[in-house]
């Protein structure tokens, strides 16, 4: 019994000592927020407890677009699309809960219809009547559950390669995002999450390799270890996941973009098909060669698509 014990015991300090020494702390807010916060970044308080990191440039008179970040993105995604925009149009885009420098929810709720109460406190809180609404991924997918809560505030929808869809991926996938679905396993990325994953995880989400940069991975990976947003993403993760319905999705008459990389591994194309088809107000862009993040790997092609569906919608915006 007692070679058992000792063995026993071996492990378990084998384990500890391996623990501490892949632990990846949290990192420091303070440092944080001067790295990534400069202007035209402020903090702005919702009444439901949550203060968003958020950023709301161009014209106070022009028409309004909120951008919704992906999964584990934050508001730095759109940057390209921003200063592309900004001389014409109001930018809006902020972190979601759990994500970002916003930070986990003080009610640990993140459910869409959580974040969806965000967009609109935003709203509110900026005191839009009516915008376009656009989202990537997750946020994409949040698009459309505001849109299907609230079709009366929106001038029209963006959905770049947005979540939501009734259409299943086959094979491939994402490393972190397996992880943080995956039991038992996801309580440890808690604390050990590793650069070299984060990296890998950005490598697989895109086709346009460039865009994996040193600099970008160094945010996300500092991002995603922002004190509560690694307990977060396991929260978000955990959650069951219900795809809209037809009947649902068909019922948006207001004017939709869709925007999708053909070579996407994590949400296929055949996602932005069905929401072509089935949105009845639809125009389809296609990007050839693009993954997962058009707005980062194709900027220049995707925001001037972008452009001539917000000159279309509207007509008496100045071109750029």
């Amino acid at each position: 019994m007692k070679w058992v014990l000792r063995i026993v015991g071996i492990l378990f300090a084998l384990l500890l000592v391996a623990f501490l020494l892949l632990r990846t702390p949290d990192t420091d807010p303070a440092e944080m927020r001067a790295k990534y916060a400069g202007a035209p970044s402020q903090f702005v308080e919702l009444g439901n407890g949550l203060t968003v990191h958020l950023r709301d440039e161009g014209p106070r008179d022009a028409p309004v677009i909120i951008l919704l970040h992906g999964s584990n993105a934050d508001l730095s995604t759109w940057q390209p699309w921003v200063e592309a925009l900004k001389a014409d149009y109001r930018v809006i885009r902020f972190d979601q809960r759990g994500h970002g420098l916003t930070g986990p929810a003080p009610d640990d709720d993140y459910s869409p219809a959580s974040f969806v109460g965000d967009i609109q406190a935003v709203a509110d809180n900026l005191g839009l009547e009516q915008f376009v609404l656009g989202g990537n991924s997750m946020g994409g997918g949040l698009t459309v559950a505001y849109a299907i809560e609230h079709p009366d505030r929106l001038y029209g929808m963006v959905l770049v390669d947005a979540g939501g869809a009734p259409i299943q991926r086959e094979g491939g996938g994402n490393i972190g995002f397996t992880i943080a679905r995956t039991p038992v396993i996801n309580k440890l990325m808690e604390h050990v999450t590793p650069r070299s994953m984060v990296e890998k995880s950005l490598r697989q989400s895109v086709s346009n390799e460039e865009v994996v940069t040193p600099q970008a991975v160094d945010r996300y990976w500092e991002m995603l270890r922002y004190p509560g947003n690694r307990a977060a993403t396991v929260a978000r993760f955990s959650l069951p996941r219900t795809p809209f319905t037809e009947e649902q999705v068909a019922a948006l008459d207001m004017p939709a973009l869709v925007m999708w990389g053909v070579e996407d591994a994590l949400i296929p194309v055949e996602a932005g098909r069905w929401y072509d088809r089935v949105l009845p107000a639809s125009t389809l862009v296609e990007y050839p060669g693009i993954g997962h993040l058009p707005q980062d790997e194709a900027p220049e092609q995707s925001v001037d698509d972008l452009r001539a569906w917000l000159e279309q919608l509207f007509p008496l915006a100045p071109e750029g």
